[in-house]
């Protein structure tokens, strides 16, 4: 490859960084109801399981969303679909003000509020276009790192919620708002950028016959799922287990999804210079070490906060290096489609955590259980990349 092709123009970072806004933004939207879970439940009096769901149905609805709307971005665009999603999601945002107070409007809502959760699989095709192959993990990396929306909600929603009940809903609403406008104006598709024509069925369908699409999607529900899973259990472990206050429980949470996305774009800068199964490997072996720490229930400070930010780190690399292999292998016409799936069964990785952690808590008065489950995955994982995934070569995606 020539260095006229390895060099990345100015519209690249441009697109790269006003994507990267509208993640963060749409992120922290899709986790508006997790960290103010406890304020819900001093009024709604809902049990551990009933809490899981409430705080599960976004990510739920945010994930299978994922897969018409990556294939929808094959088609159509980020330019049209990034502003599109974004101004939709501030609907539910406000919703949220009236339906505080029950139960199920809450529910009702946060099915809705799932749409914020859908414009990863926007982003990552728009991204892969820009950058050239070589480049690309550390551009998609980056990108990634606007997940961080799940820490600046946890710890600003919350602050925001003490200062007044409907603050948080406002102000978000706003800059969604503000967002849809700088999207118009400076995001940009690719001039030169491949446009199906096949149905989207037809594309979805051809997507999920690559064997590579389901192999990324399981190693990548174990690492972005568990990003998810803790980032919106998280404040109700730390709360339930330790006996912290919302306060103190989302700033922790808040500071756990910094460390995943200080972590990730390493994730894909490795992955340019090392075999990306190669990274996730080593990163999920990490996970899979501390998430047996954690099972023993170690006290907070310092075992357990060290248990968990290296969890953290562990978790934010392999999702940046999934990613960067599947910019690699996927036929770039097909980014959309595949980042949907993989990105669908990633965060349907981090929906069911919060079901079962509250389930093993109610049954067992204990969430080790949850922590031992979570370790077997990752080393899974890891074994599974170190084996069959290093097989894998720029340009074969079979």
């Amino acid at each position: 490859m020539s260095a006229a092709e390895e060099r990345v123009s100015p519209a690249a970072y441009v697109n790269l960084v006003v994507a990267t806004v509208g993640f963060t933004l749409t992120f922290w939207a899709w986790n508006l109801v997790a960290p103010l879970a406890g304020e819900f439940d001093k009024t709604l009096h809902m049990s551990s399981f009933a809490q899981s769901l409430l705080v599960a149905v976004p990510v739920l609805v945010g994930s299978l969303g994922r897969v018409p709307v990556g294939a929808l971005t094959d088609r159509y665009g980020a330019r049209l679909m990034f502003p599109l999603v974004s101004g939709l999601t501030i609907l539910p945002v406000l919703l949220l003000i009236p339906a505080r107070s029950s139960y199920g409007a809450l529910l009702a809502v946060g099915f809705l509020l799932g749409l914020g959760g859908t414009t990863f699989a926007i982003g990552v095709p728009l991204v892969n276009s820009w950058f050239p192959p070589r480049k690309r993990g550390l551009g998609v990396g980056v990108f990634g790192m606007g997940m961080g929306g799940v820490a600046l909600s946890g710890y600003f929603t919350p602050r925001l919620w003490k200062h007044d009940e409907n603050l948080p809903f406002t102000v978000m609403a706003v800059a969604l708002a503000v967002y849809v406008v700088l999207a118009l104006l400076f995001l940009r598709d690719r001039p030169d950028r491949v446009v199906p024509t096949a149905p989207l069925a037809e594309r979805l369908a051809a997507a999920g016959r690559l064997r590579v699409t389901w192999e990324l999607s399981a190693l990548y529900a174990i690492g972005f799922g568990g990003i998810v899973a803790f980032g919106v259990y998280l404040p109700t472990y730390l709360k339930t287990w330790y006996q912290l206050s919302a306060t103190d429980a989302g700033t922790k949470a808040a500071g756990f999804a910094l460390v995943t996305v200080v972590f990730r774009p390493l994730g894909g800068w490795l992955s340019d210079r090392v075999h990306p199964a190669v990274v996730t490997a080593w990163s999920l072996a990490l996970t899979a070490l501390f998430a047996i720490v954690q099972a023993f229930d170690p006290e907070l400070s310092p075992v357990g906060t060290i248990a968990f930010l290296l969890m953290a780190a562990g978790l934010g690399t392999s999702s940046g290096a999934v990613f960067a292999l599947v910019a690699q292998v996927t036929p770039v016409a097909r980014v959309g489609s595949v980042t949907g799936i993989v990105g669908a069964v990633g965060g349907l990785g981090g929906f069911v955590p919060p079901l079962v952690m509250g389930a093993i808590y109610s049954a067992k008065g204990s969430y080790s259980i949850g922590f031992m489950l979570l370790s077997d995955l990752a080393l899974a994982g890891c074994v599974y990349a170190a084996v069959r995934m290093r097989s894998i070569r720029t340009g074969t995606p079979s």
